[in-house]
């Protein structure tokens, strides 16, 4: 499909430089696959789930990924700036690096931090300053000097109108992140408090946990012009036994699965089968979900409003219908929703027409 059939134009000041506070009290716009959109609360969220519901949430936990430092090159040096993207072993991390230019292979970097400094080796070039860094940490002491001396990666969009503070240590993390590894928070689980999981499991829902750790690229605008030329950054995911068993189960029993957020929606189609049932899953995906893709695996989703000409409203166009996702974000951008990250969420329902 042409890349532009995703495109609008939204006014910069609907991007959310902060959360709501409290996160529940973000407004929600329900988007049913007919009928009349209704302007909401997140709070209100139980409303729409039914008893024997399965809400699915990733517990993957952002990292420090965002390093500043200096190239050391014999008596020359460079300031630098990396963002963490990929994990590859051990020892070694794909990088976006600026100014990717200055840098060669062999050449090394320290990174200084409020916590310390880390050294790392450029050991290879690739495309739109890529780098592939070689620590001299490995494992469990890399994780924690990254943590020491990096900050909080936010996306562009926030960080190039503000620096990270303190509170988006807090902010920019999920209340459900665990599993360390992600560099860019499942933003749709920023909005849950525990009075809201309090009152989403008296309305008889269970909630389950999912990994995928979430890659700088996933919310990168496509640069190609037709879909069918874009490639997508592989990701870890994860769903476990117990997991994939009481889903399965949920659903056998007339309970819907709905993932909470674009990246729990792309672990659970990855893990399924043909027929819809889930099966454990450890891998790396790299699924691109389009207009036209079946869905296997999901009935609803609670997702924020997405980057144009971006993946992930690839993906709400391929659940919601293309033009019922358009008619969507019109009304939000004319009532004042806050956009992206930081911002508003909607509940889809799944269209399969």
């Amino acid at each position: 499909m042409r890349v532009d059939l995703f495109d609008f134009e939204l006014p910069a000041d609907r991007i959310a430089l902060r959360p709501a506070s409290p996160r529940d009290s973000a407004r929600m716009l329900v988007a049913p696959s007919t009928g009349d959109f209704e302007d909401r609360r997140v709070l209100d969220l139980p409303d729409y789930l039914q008893p024997g519901d399965a809400l699915v949430v990733n517990d993957s936990r952002v990292i420090h990924a965002r390093l500043a430092g200096r190239r050391l090159r014999g008596e020359l040096s460079a300031n630098v700036e990396a963002t963490l993207i990929e994990r590859l072993d051990a020892l070694r991390w794909r990088a976006l690096m600026r100014p990717a230019k200055k840098l060669s292979i062999g050449d090394r970097v320290r990174f200084v931090g409020h916590g310390g400094e880390l050294d790392a080796c450029v050991e290879a070039k690739g495309d739109d300053g890529e780098i592939m860094l070689a620590f001299e940490l490995h494992g469990p002491a890399l994780d924690a000097a990254i943590e020491q001396a990096g900050v909080m990666p936010l996306p562009p969009y926030i960080a190039g109108k503000r620096a990270a503070d303190a509170r988006d240590e807090t902010d920019y993390q999920t209340m459900f992140a665990r599993e360390a590894g992600a560099v860019a928070a499942p933003t749709a689980g920023l909005h849950f408090t525990p009075q809201l999981l309090e009152a989403i499991d008296a309305r008889g829902v269970s909630l389950h946990r999912v990994t995928l750790h979430v890659g700088a690229g996933t919310f990168l605008p496509v640069k190609a012009e037709d879909t069918d030329l874009h490639r997508m950054h592989e990701e870890f995911a994860r769903v476990d036994a117990a997991t994939a068993q009481a889903l399965n189960d949920a659903r056998a029993k007339g309970g819907r699965i709905i993932p909470v957020g674009t990246t729990a929606l792309r672990v659970l189609e990855s893990a399924a089968d043909d027929a819809g049932r889930i099966i454990p899953y450890a891998n790396r995906t790299g699924i691109f979900i389009t207009p036209g893709y079946r869905f296997r695996a999901v009935d609803m989703l609670l997702t924020n409003f997405h980057l144009p000409r971006s993946t992930l409203f690839m993906l709400v166009a391929a659940f919601a219908g293309l033009e019922r996702m358009k008619s969507a974000y019109a009304h939000a951008i004319e009532s004042d929703y806050r956009f992206y990250s930081y911002g508003d969420a909607c509940l889809l329902e799944r269209c399969d027409t």
